[in-house]
């Protein structure tokens, strides 16, 4: 059966009252977020990328902690601008949750990262991967199974210092498994917090305040054979 106005007389006063919601979610998702110097992309999981590095870099700015570890799989766009619409923003950060911010020695930080770093996650196994904001820089040999260079603004990781870092929640909800630290040895260095209820909501206003944004792939992670 055809659908034309034969076979379905038009029904005006639904039409309108479908049409009013219409306008209203485009005015909300049409919006502009901002513009990207140009189109950063996502395309792996598994390796820095220049969206990551931005969305980390962005949290870590505005929260003021020392490293902000970002999950990978929270991204979910390959790319993004560089005109970036709402609609774009919340389809690529569909998940909004809160931060939490811990203190984790330079030790503990090490054991965390060979948990990210551990062959699984190569090898096409569904693990926990993170973006790492500035100031980070690791070098990890699969082949060796040890880390050729790992340091912070510079500085090798002082394994007695403590460093704060921050998650959302459902990484902070999941560190042993994800981590390999249990959330009892971290209360032990200092209780966490709850920095913002709403990583999303920072993100978007850092992406408005500073336009034209961009970002490079830096070497802060690079994974050796």
């Amino acid at each position: 059966v055809p659908i034309d106005e034969t076979h379905c007389p038009r029904d005006e006063s639904l039409e309108n009252f479908i049409m009013h919601y219409k306008d209203l979610t485009d005015k909300k998702y049409g919006r502009l977020v901002t513009r990207f110097a140009r189109k950063l992309e996502h395309p792996s999981r598994i390796q820095e990328t220049p969206l990551g590095s931005l969305v980390a870099d962005a949290l870590q700015e505005s929260l003021g902690i020392d490293i902000m570890l970002m999950g990978s799989g929270a991204i979910r766009s390959y790319n993004l601008g560089p005109v970036v619409l709402y609609s774009d923003f919340t389809e690529c950060f569909p998940y909004d949750e809160a931060v939490y911010m811990l203190q984790v020695n330079g030790g503990q930080m090490e054991r965390m990262l060979r948990r990210i770093l551990r062959e699984e996650a190569f090898e096409g196994e569904h693990t926990e991967f993170y973006q790492f904001s500035h100031g980070m820089q690791i070098t990890w040999s699969r082949g060796k199974q040890e880390f050729e260079t790992l340091t912070l603004d510079g500085k090798v990781l002082d394994k007695q210092k403590f460093y704060t870092i921050a998650l959302s929640k459902f990484h902070y909800m999941n560190m042993q498994k994800f981590l390999n630290i249990s959330l009892e040895e971290i209360k032990i260095n200092a209780p966490p917090r709850v920095l913002a209820t709403s990583y999303r909501d920072i993100v978007e206003e850092y992406m408005m305040m500073n336009p034209h944004l961009s970002s490079e792939v830096e070497g802060r992670l690079i994974v050796k054979a």
